[in-house]
């Protein structure tokens, strides 16, 4: 999730003190029912808001967060996607090269369209299933507070990755060729649309290789999430002292709000690269390429600039770590590090913020608060 798909902790102002209707009178916290006083947490409650308000925020705030950076998540394709291209290894040269070349619409923004098949769904699905799990072991369970969000959280991934891995393989795809018959780039792809591009990947490699990558992408998303976590929740404890606020009764100012998702989803971003560099290379290198051949380095189809293309890998995570450090060393692992950073520091910033801002406005409306009492 972000992309998280990057997953985002969900924030909320009074913890400990709102009900549902199958908690009416019990307070939320300990297993006892009593707040946990020692260990004050900015991710608990859940100001009373419905799981259908949840799921429409999540939705909102994923679909806007992804929208405004899948420029940057194409830059941080081509770089992990076409390691030998020297034009592509400087984040402000890439992001220049492909604008001037291929525009905007099938340069920068290729592969939007399938970003969005499954940002909306996957967001609210996570949204959703993450405030279900947290609400369930917090409120009904009486599990541990950490314990309890790391596990939601780990949980919403898990069940949203089966709606955006496939529109991660046709995004990822459409991302690295760019735009149709590109002069400037050969990735060994050459889609029309959208809709060509799911046919033929349907017809010619069948429905299993929309789930390319998938083992890949969950070793990406969830150490992410559950990383995205805790530092999300230490760092915002830590602005609640600095501002000298109570975090069981106020607001956290709206710079600390962004900078506190921001730094968090930046530094998970990095430490899960290596990941998505292998996730991102299962799902773009060409399927008619044995993985087990001998001929390994730059192994693909005769359209294809072979300097291009970095060593085609396994279906095992680990043999592919291994094969990406003996052809490229260490520096391999962090290919698409700058963009990747910025991608998960604005995305998760923005997608938190849209969260609460949607949060708060369905759950100030009249017929929201009727419901409620």
């Amino acid at each position: 999730m972000w992309n998280f798909t990057s997953s985002i902790p969900i924030v909320h102002e009074h913890p400990y003190t709102v009900t549902d209707n199958h908690l009416q009178g019990k307070t939320r916290g300990t297993p006892s029912g009593r707040p946990n006083d020692n260990e004050p947490s900015s991710l608990n409650g859940d100001n009373g808001s419905s799981l259908l308000h949840c799921v429409l925020a999540g939705g909102i705030g994923g679909i806007i967060g992804d929208s405004s950076m899948h420029s940057l998540d194409t830059v941080k394709t081509r770089q992990q996607g076409a390691p030998m291209t020297p034009k592509y290894k400087n984040m402000t040269t890439a992001y220049r090269t492909i604008f001037l070349e291929e525009g905007i619409a099938r340069g920068l923004y290729g592969g939007y369209f399938a970003a969005m098949l499954g940002s909306f769904p996957s967001a609210a699905i996570f949204f959703g299933t993450y405030e279900w799990c947290k609400r369930k072991m917090i409120g009904d369970l009486g599990f541990n507070d950490t314990v309890s969000h790391l596990s939601a959280g780990l949980l919403g991934d898990f069940v949203s990755s089966f709606v955006y891995v496939p529109s991660e393989v046709l995004k990822t795809r459409l991302q690295l060729q760019g735009r149709v018959n590109n002069p400037f780039f050969q990735s060994g792809y050459n889609y029309r649309s959208l809709r060509t591009a799911i046919r033929i990947i349907v017809n010619t490699e069948g429905v299993k290789a929309l789930f390319f990558g998938y083992k890949a992408t969950l070793a990406r998303d969830l150490p992410f999430s559950a990383l995205q976590f805790g530092f999300y929740e230490k760092f915002r404890q830590t602005a609640f002292k600095l501002e000298k606020k109570d975090i069981t009764k106020h607001n956290l100012s709206i710079p600390n709000e962004i900078f506190t998702g921001a730094i968090a989803g930046g530094l998970a971003g990095i430490i899960t690269t290596p990941m998505d560099v292998i996730k991102t290379r299962l799902q773009t290198q060409q399927a008619d390429i044995n993985p087990n051949s001998a001929t390994t380095v730059g192994a693909i189809s005769a359209k294809t600039n072979k300097k291009s293309r970095p060593i085609v890998l396994s279906n095992s995570i680990f043999r592919s770590l291994k094969l990406v450090y003996q052809s490229e060393g260490v520096i391999g692992f962090f290919s698409g590090v700058g963009p990747r950073f910025v991608w998960t520091s604005v995305q998760s910033s923005i997608m938190l913020l849209l969260y609460q801002m949607t949060l708060r406005l369905l759950n100030s409306s009249p017929t929201t608060s009727s419901s409620l009492l």
